[in-house]
């Protein structure tokens, strides 16, 4: 496959060998959010954003599966570096418990759990970051997170989160779920949880719509207030929040929302925890997409494009006690710290920050122009794009009718499209992908 060249090349999606794979899958799997009866072949050519189907299929991967393909398929910026080693077994091992190297120095050879802890508290200094703990998805980097806020704080009891949000689906995280109902429905949840709009709303203060602003007081100052409130900031553990709404519909903070948020966070001293699974490690353009606005976060959960949970945060912010965090498998997989790692590496080497912001800005100014019906807005951060629609039916249409030109898409929010191609995604690539999504949107209007 020449990534320069290749293009998608479809004809029945889904074929039948795809057909056959997905009945076998589900023999056997639990109900789950399957988007596609795509059957990815990782035997066949891949490379990038391109991928080839058990039949044959070749097909463009604007998803970079949620974000945890941060280079798409088979990326020599990832490969050619993994391929200096010899694996062996295990590749997972107890890593809270063991220590493991390949012999030669700290700094050298393939890097274990420590080089990709080295690198995020690197790549985190903007907001004093040292220390990490690493687990095995991002719903555990949260609970993680959860659990290092209530100790920070002995008085804490209260925990404040957003309209829209989703942090994940163990039992901690789905408390501060705002999204989807079916997330939550009869699973039991931790106490006292305050929800707030989450405000995307352009003119905001003056302007606002969602709530979030009336007047010039915000409901989180108005909730916290010590005279007129009814909750005490000082038993406030975190205020957890995503900078960028992934699954509640690629919401972007408006400014006055982003900076009344860091001014009451930093008034009443209240931990706050950026969660950055989705949109963190360079998708947006910066390290973190919380570098885009005036809040600092004081806790960083990452996961997907780090290929491994991360909570990280400053020393003073974890607990002191040994046994307090553990995990069997979290720091143990050597592979995918060794992945991530890489990852970090090639996004500084080759200097995928500015393609991220350049390519993004390509596509949406590609998608403006071709002044689509049905469209009602066009926003992203690097390459952490969304597209509204008039109606959620249109909406799916589209991903259909996109996956049928082979065009990989995924829809979130209510009415939203997300695209997130891979960090390293060409000015050719972007070209290619907003033609056969214009193509699939003018098909359905």
């Amino acid at each position: 496959m020449d990534r320069d060249s290749v293009e998608p090349e479809v004809t029945d999606l889904p074929g039948d060998r795809a057909t056959e794979w997905v009945d076998y899958h589900h023999e056997f799997s639990a109900p789950s959010t399957y988007v596609y009866e795509f059957v990815w072949d990782h035997t066949a050519p891949a490379e990038g954003p391109f991928c080839t189907d058990v039949d044959g299929n070749v097909l463009m991967d604007f998803t970079s599966h949620v974000a945890a393909a941060p280079l798409g398929y088979n990326n020599p910026k990832i490969m050619e570096p993994l391929a200096e080693f010899e694996l062996t077994d295990p590749v997972k091992i107890a890593g809270q418990d063991f220590y493991a190297s390949d012999g030669r120095s700290p700094g050298e050879g393939m890097p274990g759990a420590a080089g990709l802890m080295d690198r995020i508290t690197d790549i985190s200094s903007s907001f004093d970051m040292d220390t990490v703990f690493l687990s095995n998805s991002g719903a555990e980097a949260v609970e993680n997170a959860m659990k290092i806020s209530y100790d920070n704080n002995p008085l804490g009891k209260y925990a404040l989160t957003f309209e829209g949000a989703f942090h994940g689906r163990t039992l901690g995280a789905l408390s501060l779920n705002r999204s989807k109902e079916v997330y939550r429905r009869r699973f039991p949840e931790i106490a006292s949880v305050h929800d707030f709009p989450f405000c995307s709303c352009e003119d905001a203060p003056s302007g606002c719509e969602c709530g979030y602003f009336r007047g010039e007081e915000s409901a989180l100052s108005a909730k916290l207030d010590p005279k007129t409130g009814h909750v005490n900031p000082e038993e406030v553990a975190f205020l957890m929040m995503e900078p960028i709404q992934g699954e509640g519909g690629y919401r972007f903070p408006s400014e006055a929302f982003a900076r009344d948020v860091a001014e009451v966070t930093e008034k009443y001293d209240i931990t706050l925890i950026a969660d950055e699974i989705q949109a963190g490690l360079g998708r947006t353009g910066e390290w973190w997409a919380s570098e885009h606005y005036p809040f600092d976060p004081d806790v960083i959960t990452s996961a997907k494009g780090m290929r491994v949970g991360a909570t990280i945060s400053d020393t003073e912010i974890f607990p002191e006690e040994t046994g307090r965090l553990s995990s069997t498998w979290g720091a143990g997989d050597y592979l995918a710290a060794a992945k991530g790692a890489f990852t970090i590496d090639a996004i500084e080497e080759y200097d995928l920050l500015e393609n991220a912001t350049r390519r993004g800005q390509q596509f949406q100014e590609l998608m403006r122009d071709a002044d689509l019906d049905g469209v009602t807005s066009v926003r992203g951060k690097g390459l952490m794009l969304g597209l509204d629609f008039e109606s959620k039916a249109l909406r799916d249409d589209i991903v259909d009718a996109a996956f049928a030109r082979g065009l990989l898409l995924l829809a979130c929010g209510k009415k939203t499209i997300r695209v997130l191609p891979p960090m390293d995604v060409t000015e050719r690539e972007i070209e290619l992908g907003a033609e056969l999504f214009i193509e699939a949107i003018e098909a359905e209007n």
